[in-house]
């Protein structure tokens, strides 16, 4: 769990300071006060874009000095690393990769302030298990990213090996009837929460994948040796995609299938397109130069494959559910995707849900917060204190914008 969150210049928040508790941690004020950039601020402790799949450059907040910070310090809870790997990331005998351009010593906008009561020691000499992490951007690079974990840059990917983050957002509604890509990105999400490697690997194939895609574009004959490596990487890391993505889908599409019927209804989860190993990937695409520099993009590789889902108990694909049923579906994946995680890696991920609770029926909404309770950090907005009358006392309840 996060134990203290400071954002500085980022979006509308100049400056603020939380110190969340454990369980449900509750925003709640009118529309534009800033709930949800709180919410994005802590999915950018995870790698990737953040909930918004924003550019950087937008998160500054307008009319500041340029550039911005969230900082957070992670609680023993939330700490994912076995204690050997822990040791590792607190300094012994670690290596860190710093970016490309960056300045190691370069400050972020600001660091984590001394709390009330709490000397500069204290904050220099974390307590034992806590891990600080932050991420921001300066502004003199504003869409260059800097992470850094116990004050040592990184790379973004490092964050999956520290913590784990889900989310739900109104953006996310209707998932099952997006393109291809916005399903692919969802499954990627659960499937590092398992696989913090998922993320390294994404990026290498990823990364080869483009490479390829531009010698293949150019006017004469491309190297072959050169494309030859390119598809080697593509292959190595492209299989491991794969192969992380279908483990996921087992293990998820299991539990959901053997949960009791509820008021969430059971999906049923399954991958079309593309499957194969390294020797098969590396095949296609050599034997797919020609198809593809016709194509002007690669057409093989899990790159090529689709999430289906399926309501299991009315037998029909998500897409011809009802909206409030695709909701319902989506929320139903999540929750058990939170659980698979905390049952195979011993530490429940933090949740954030914006909004979810306002679209609930009563009864969901109360099924919602039962199954919550006890089951980690859960940080959702609303506009309205009602709405989570239900949650109990030992919630953190802030009011955003007051």
């Amino acid at each position: 769990m996060l134990s203290r969150l400071v954002l500085t210049e980022f979006r509308n928040h100049a400056d603020l300071t939380l110190t969340p508790g454990p369980g449900f941690v509750v925003l709640t004020g009118e529309n534009g006060a800033g709930k949800t950039n709180i919410l994005e601020a802590v999915s950018l402790l995870a790698p990737g874009r953040g909930l918004r799949r924003a550019a950087l450059g937008e998160m500054a907040r307008q009319g500041g000095a340029g550039g911005f910070g969230v900082a957070a310090t992670l609680f023993p809870e939330q700490v994912t690393k076995s204690p050997s790997r822990l040791r590792e990331g607190l300094g012994e005998g670690a290596t860190y990769v710093l970016a490309s351009g960056l300045d190691e010593n370069a400050p972020l906008p600001r660091p984590l302030p001394q709390a009330e009561g709490e000397s500069e020691a204290d904050r220099e000499t974390p307590a034992v298990g806590e891990v600080d992490v932050a991420t921001g951007t300066l502004a003199s690079a504003p869409e260059r990213r800097i992470v850094r974990i116990q004050g040592a840059t990184t790379t973004a990917n490092a964050l999956a090996e520290w913590l784990t983050i889900l989310w739900l957002t109104p953006a996310m509604d209707r998932l099952f009837v997006a393109p291809a890509g916005e399903r692919r990105g969802f499954l990627d999400r659960l499937t590092l929460a398992l696989a913090p490697a998922h993320a390294h690997h994404a990026a290498r194939y990823d990364a080869a994948m483009r490479a390829r895609n531009r010698l293949l574009a150019d006017e004469g004959r491309p190297d072959g040796d050169w494309l030859s490596a390119l598809e080697a990487q593509m292959a190595e890391h492209g299989a491991a995609v794969d192969a992380a993505r279908r483990e996921t889908v087992t293990l998820l599409g299991t539990r959901l299938a053997q949960q009791d019927d509820g008021p969430f209804p059971r999906a049923g989860l399954a991958l079309e397109g593309w499957s194969g190993d390294t020797t098969r990937l590396q095949a296609d695409l050599a034997q797919g130069r020609a198809r593809d520099a016709a194509a002007g993009r690669t057409l093989a590789g899990p790159h090529r494959v689709d999430l289906t889902v399926t309501h299991l108990d009315k037998a029909r694909a998500a897409s011809l559910a009802s909206t409030g049923e695709q909701k319902a579906l989506l929320l139903g994946i999540v929750l058990a995707h939170a659980d698979l995680v905390a049952e195979r890696t011993g530490q429940p991920p933090i949740l954030l849900l914006d909004e979810v609770a306002a679209h609930l029926d009563p009864a969901r909404r109360a099924a919602l917060f039962s199954r919550l309770a006890g089951r980690g950090q859960v940080w959702m907005t609303g506009t309205e204190d009602a709405l989570f009358d239900a949650i109990d006392s030992q919630a953190t309840r802030i009011a955003v914008g007051r």
